[in-house]
């Protein structure tokens, strides 16, 4: 059957970048973009392509749109989802769109955008972002929409008028059925998201992403006004400390270990 797919997606910063690389701005309360590492696709949305060009694969008349929202892309970055078969790109970009932190924002955003795109028929994200952790923005987005959410898909099927999921639980997986549109959240176990392919890199270069400000999405300044403060950012200091205890011989040791955790109050 036809289907609209939408697959929202975050640039992060890369997550395997070394420690020595990471920084905060204090005034900003933000971290650092290192200028020598560049940012990726939230590894948890690439999974969530790999979900819908799975579906695509397997179905005829299904298009893909990927959505995301910043203040500012890495276009390189953001084409990887077309270079890998998605058909469209929707980049929400605008200075008062940086919060990222805001959940509630973000998810306002990409809800708007979808309404203006004329709905979908089906929404995937990935489980969380790499960067926050929340994991908050797609549920966000299922209830500004008024559409069904299914957590942590490891399989994903659209089926007659219905997305059917095989979602995780602690002991196994249960296979969940909802009524489209919906929206589906999906983790690392679905499976290694494809890679790029030279034809597919080709194709990405030549497609020109669609770029919408808040005025585009027609949203004013009450909409934007972010309903989480962040007080404050920073690296937090561990000052741990190793006292080696001897003795005599390991019984010796122990008793002395006993004594000290005694004095510690740690029991």
């Amino acid at each position: 059957m036809p289907a609209k797919i939408a697959v929202l997606a975050k640039q992060v910063i890369d997550p395997e970048m070394p420690m020595a690389a990471f920084q905060i701005d204090a005034n900003a309360k933000r971290v650092v973009t290192p200028p020598n590492i560049p940012p990726v696709v939230n590894g948890f949305d690439e999974n969530a392509v790999e979900a819908a060009l799975q579906i695509k694969d397997s179905q005829q008349d299904v298009t893909v749109t990927v959505i995301s929202s910043g203040s500012e892309f890495a276009l390189d970055v953001m084409k990887k989802p077309l270079s890998m078969g998605a058909d469209d790109l929707v980049l929400l970009q605008d200075d008062s769109f940086g919060n990222s932190v805001d959940s509630f924002q973000t998810a306002q955003l990409l809800a708007a955008a979808i309404r203006k795109l004329g709905g979908f028929d089906l929404i995937i994200c990935g489980r969380q972002a790499s960067d926050w952790d929340n994991a908050q923005v797609p549920l966000g987005v299922a209830e500004l929409l008024g559409v069904s959410c299914v957590a942590l898909g490891k399989k994903v099927e659209l089926k007659d008028d219905k997305v059917v999921v095989e979602r995780l639980i602690p002991d196994g997986y249960e296979v969940v059925e909802a009524s489209l549109p919906a929206l589906v959240t999906v983790s690392n176990e679905l499976g290694q998201p494809r890679y790029p392919t030279l034809r597919g890199i080709m194709a990405a270069t030549r497609k020109r992403p669609t770029i919408w400000s808040a005025s585009d999405l027609e949203m004013d300044g009450g909409e934007l006004e972010p309903r989480l403060t962040l007080h404050d950012l920073f690296v937090p200091v561990s000052n741990a400390e190793c006292e080696i205890i001897e003795g005599d011989d390991e019984q010796d040791a122990g008793r002395k270990l006993a004594l000290r955790l005694r004095e510690e109050k740690f029991f």
